[in-house]
C-alpha cells in the first residue's frame, strides 16, 4: 500500500472555499481503481491548513499522478495555497487498509 499525507497551507481568503474547490478532484480520485481512501481534515493548530490522508494499492499511485483530474487539480490549487505543500509518501509492505489500534480497545 502507498500511504500519503499532504499538508496544504491555504491562503486565508480561500480557506473556507477549499473543500468546494477540491470537490471534483476528491470525487474523481475516490473513483479511481486502486484508491483505498482519500480523506480531508482541517488542522486544529493551523486553521488555514488542510491535511489530506490518502492511500492506494501499490500499482495505482502512478495512474493517479498522471491522470487528467490530478493535473487539473494542481492548476486549481496553485493560486489558492500559500506555499508548496508538505508531503510524506511511503510504501507500507503487506498493508491493505486500516488496522485496529491495539492500545485503545473498545468492546
Amino acid at each position: 500500500m502507498i500511504f500519503i499525507v499532504v499538508k496544504f497551507a491555504v491562503k486565508p481568503e480561500y480557506v473556507d472555499q477549499w473543500p468546494e474547490k477540491v470537490a471534483e478532484f476528491t470525487r474523481a480520485t475516490r473513483a479511481e481503481p486502486g484508491n483505498l481512501w482519500f480523506e480531508w481534515s482541517r488542522s486544529l493548530e493551523e486553521p488555514d491548513t488542510y491535511v489530506l490522508v490518502e492511500a492506494f494499492q501499490d500499482d495505482a499511485a502512478e495512474a493517479h499522478v498522471t491522470s487528467d483530474h490530478f493535473r487539473a487539480a494542481l492548476e486549481t490549487m496553485r493560486p489558492l495555497v500559500a506555499r508548496t505543500p508538505d508531503i510524506v509518501s511511503t510504501t507500507i509492505q503487506g498493508a491493505t487498509g486500516w488496522s485496529r489500534m491495539g492500545e485503545l480497545q473498545v468492546d
